[in-house]
């Protein structure tokens, strides 16, 4: 078959643009592999740059379990110090209160042949006690005490060794009733008084025409015990004995047993400790 000039024309010129459509679509191809090639440049640029960073946060990580593991080794021996020096307290407590026991013991034993070498002056005592235990009796009946107040009081084993601190610091300061270089002319023990919703108890108070004592007495002192004397009992006391308003009030802590920080923070708090050395009461002004 012939091909006429126009359709050979017609042929040369649909060649032609096919041609320049497969270039255009080569372009494009192009293109886009160029920018496949970017984006997987930048993709590998990413993933360099994570483990960069997974590198330095696992470093950052092995350093701070090595800083935990070095204060876990700390503490650890912290804490064995700690036990070993509350192991050495325990015992430290342990032998002084073996010796505290012993002294008592060998006192007891005095005791015990003291009353037997003065009998006679036993039963003077005794009869003396059964005249004053009449005259309590009387007391109580007359102002309304119950008895079971005294069982109360003398009932437990703690409440026994506070009434052996009080009988010693009353018996001592009656016998000489002078404080800090100042003579009072009557002593008291146990005194309550109620007023106006305020109810309070004092161990031991000392009177005279211008000064009064308020003596807290324990058997081994505490912090609160200090703390009470100074926020409670003492206030307490102007409201509820108004009467001895313009008086000079001081403040004594009686106690067998009290540790140097609360002596401390009596003594900054112008309390007078009072404390037993044998058979007599050593004094500390305040």
């Amino acid at each position: 078959m012939i091909m006429t000039d126009q359709e050979l024309k017609d042929l040369v010129a649909s060649l032609a643009i096919n041609s320049a459509k497969a270039d255009a679509r080569l372009e494009k191809a192009d293109a886009r592999l160029a920018k496949t090639d970017a984006q997987m440049a930048k993709t590998d640029a990413q993933i360099a740059k994570n483990s960069a960073e997974l590198k330095e946060m696992f470093a950052k990580t092995d350093a701070q379990m090595a800083e935990t593991d070095a204060q876990l080794a700390e503490t650890d021996a912290e804490l064995r110090a700690m036990f070993a020096k509350t192991d050495a307290q325990i015992a430290k407590n342990s032998a002084e209160l073996k010796e505290m026991f012993a002294k008592t013991d060998a006192q007891r034993a005095e005791t015990d042949a003291q009353l037997t070498e003065t009998d006679t002056e036993l039963r003077v005592m005794f009869a003396e006690a059964d005249e004053l235990l009449t005259k309590t009796i009387a007391q109580m009946a007359e102002t309304g005490i119950r008895i079971d107040k005294v069982f109360k009081m003398y009932g437990g084993a703690s409440n026994n060794h506070g009434a052996i601190a009080e009988e010693f610091y009353f018996n001592s300061l009656k016998h000489n009733p002078t404080l800090n270089g100042i003579k009072f002319d009557h002593i008291d023990k146990n005194i309550t008084r109620s007023k106006g919703g305020i109810e309070d108890e004092y161990d031991i108070v000392m009177i005279n025409g211008k000064d009064i004592f308020l003596i807290e007495v324990k058997y081994k002192a505490h912090e609160n015990d200090l703390t009470q004397l100074l926020e409670e009992k003492s206030p307490n006391f102007d409201k509820l004995y108004p009467e001895y308003k313009g008086y000079n009030k001081h403040l004594g802590l009686a106690s067998f047993h009290i540790n140097d920080d609360i002596k401390k923070q009596a003594l900054l708090n112008k309390v007078t400790i009072l404390q037993r050395k044998g058979d007599v009461i050593e004094t500390i002004p305040a």
